[in-house]
């Protein structure tokens, strides 16, 4: 049992954890389309998963939390701002121009947007004269002609609904198409400068739940000053579609608060590559929502442009693990080396501390 949950257990997580993020983007695109506030839903998500999170954080992290210094404040209130608040405000408005399989999409170039970054501003190293290397910038390079793909293509409908005017009326031509994917791609190149904002903000306080909390608490009150920027009825804060509350608890509780501690559980368990791998579950569990369940319409452009952006997420995430396990390679005899020596010194200590006894001994 114990090997069925160290194996399975992660791979079960998160491939749950994006079945339930696709299904709450279409919920969250149905209810967009009803007209309310895409900032509205960014506060009350942030706020619900405050709530949720406060006590676990403080239960189970009021042992080991650091001292919260201005520094840290800080730091979290500009990981808010790029990761929760300015995000959604992106990423959310995209997604109401577009649909959920198209943002889910954009979504698939994050892992090779934040490694990108991170070569730029040196969290990354690779050589590029090798095939890993050569490798991880094809999958990343094959990833972003994916997304550019999904912006400047849209086709044709791929199925006859009955919501074909209604859908038709809300993409107003292919103005409104390509102005929501460079949102949407806004939007994920802000999460990934979270990521590495996040990075750091692990090393001074590695406290995961607690952090999430806090973030939470500054992308609430920064998401309700934007949403005042555009909206300043007070009828706008009022849910009163049971469907708008259904969402909005469902994306503050799971979406933004349990799919955020199963995410870092499975991060800790099987690493970062391994998690982003499954990203691609996200894409099929919003289309067929989207579809079956939502009879929304689905075009050529977004169907080509999905597997391109799979194709080179596969490929990019693949050359990275060869390099993840290429640097291990490297390192093992350096450290072998090392820990031969820690024993053998070891071992010389405990022999000179019993030549020093015995001359002692009665």
């Amino acid at each position: 049992m114990g090997y069925l949950d160290g194996k399975w257990a992660p791979l079960i997580m998160i491939t749950v954890i994006n079945t339930i993020n696709g299904m709450v983007n279409a919920l969250i695109k149905k209810v967009l389309d009803g007209g309310i506030n895409h900032m509205v839903i960014a506060t009350y998500r942030l706020g619900i998963s405050t709530l949720f999170l406060l006590p676990i954080a403080y239960f189970w992290e009021r042992k080991t939390r650091p001292k919260l210094t201005t520094s840290i404040s800080c730091q979290h209130f500009f990981s808010a701002l790029f990761g929760a608040s300015l995000m959604q405000f992106f990423f959310l408005l995209g997604l109401s121009y577009t649909s959920a399989t198209l943002a889910t999409a954009f979504w698939g170039t994050l892992p090779a947007l934040t490694f990108i970054m991170a070569l730029i501003f040196g969290f990354e190293k690779l050589n590029m004269k090798t095939k890993i290397g050569y490798g991880v910038i094809l999958g990343a390079m094959i990833s972003l002609a994916g997304a550019l793909t999904l912006t400047m293509y849209q086709g044709i409908p791929l199925s006859n609904s009955h919501e074909q005017a209604t859908i038709s009326s809300i993409h107003k031509g292919n103005e409104n198409w390509i102005k929501g994917c460079f949102l949407l791609f806004t939007g994920v190149i802000l999460f990934s400068s979270w990521m590495l904002i996040q990075a750091k903000i692990n090393v001074s306080y590695p406290c995961p739940y607690s952090s999430t909390v806090i973030l939470s608490v500054f992308g609430t009150l920064q998401c309700a000053i934007l949403s005042f920027i555009k909206t300043r009825h007070v009828e706008d804060w009022i849910l009163g579609d049971k469907l708008t509350i259904f969402t909005v608890i469902i994306a503050g509780v799971i979406g933004q608060g349990m799919c955020t501690v199963g995410i870092s559980w499975c991060i800790k368990q099987r690493g970062p590559v391994f998690t982003a791998a499954f990203s691609p579950v996200t894409l099929m569990s919003a289309t067929v929502f989207d579809f079956v369940i939502l009879h929304r319409m689905i075009y050529v452009g977004s169907v080509i442009g999905s597997v391109v952006v799979v194709i080179g997420l596969y490929i990019f995430l693949w050359s990275k693990s060869k390099h993840i396990d290429e640097c291990k390679i490297v390192t093992l005899p350096t450290n072998t080396v090392e820990k031969e020596k820690e024993e053998e010194d070891h071992t010389n200590v405990n022999k000179l501390g019993r030549i020093l006894v015995i001359p002692m001994t009665p």
